[in-house]
């Protein structure tokens, strides 16, 4: 029987890293991009990178970034896949508050049991998206990506309903709360202020004015 190979906490949150900043058309990721994401020393990256390029799990180029692998892309679609089924059980088991789960789930990502990974996804009914609306990747690593309408996109009097954030800091759902910007809203965007590019919206049968950092920040689904 082939020996399983490890990999580290540490390791799959830089592969996990490099998955999401690549994005739907998998760029290469500089080194900074993940220092800065990671919150850590682009020194510490380079030599992570070097080990994670030994395992062939990623390509790396000095100067030129860096890509997952066939074999890391699915190992870092894994992790997101496991996280994101986590948040699912920890709102909707759990009753936790979506501002709450993130650094929950962060932990849960990690526990290495594929049966329990396919029984979770079976107590759940197989969700496709977690409760930011993000796409859960299936056993084989394929995510479906999000269109890229934000509401920032939107022109006057164009309808959309709201199917995910960007932005999962607390403090950002915690005030999409507040003003009812959640998911499954239909936002009618009534006027948009050429000064700032913040704009009027009707959100349910409630005008409210939002920022163009906020309107960036939520994707939507035309009408």
């Amino acid at each position: 029987m082939a020996k399983t190979e490890f990999y580290t906490v540490s390791e799959e949150n830089y592969l996990k890293a490099i998955f999401k900043i690549a994005g739907k058309d998998r760029h290469r990721v500089s080194t900074n991009d993940l220092a800065n994401e990671l919150s850590t020393k682009a020194s510490s990256v380079t030599d992570m990178l070097q080990k994670l390029s030994e395992k062939k799990v990623i390509k790396y180029e000095k100067y030129k970034g860096v890509s997952l692998t066939p074999k890391g892309n699915k190992i870092a679609a894994g992790v997101v896949r496991k996280h994101r089924l986590w948040e699912v059980f920890l709102v909707d088991k759990l009753q936790f508050k979506w501002d709450e789960i993130h650094d929950l789930a962060e932990q849960l990502e990690h526990i290495d049991s594929e049966k329990l990974t396919d029984r979770l996804e079976e107590f759940l009914g197989f969700p496709t998206n977690d409760p930011h609306g993000d796409p859960i990747p299936d056993k084989e690593g394929n995510l479906h990506h999000h269109r890229d309408y934000t509401i920032a996109d939107l022109d006057i009097n164009e309808e959309a309903v709201i199917v995910g954030v960007k932005d999962h800091t607390a403090d950002f759902l915690q005030y999409l709360d507040g003003v009812k910007l959640i998911l499954g809203a239909k936002v009618k965007v009534k006027k948009i202020y050429g000064y700032d590019r913040s704009l009027m919206a009707l959100v349910g049968k409630t005008e409210i004015m939002i920022s163009e950092r906020v309107a960036k920040n939520l994707f939507v689904s035309k009408r």
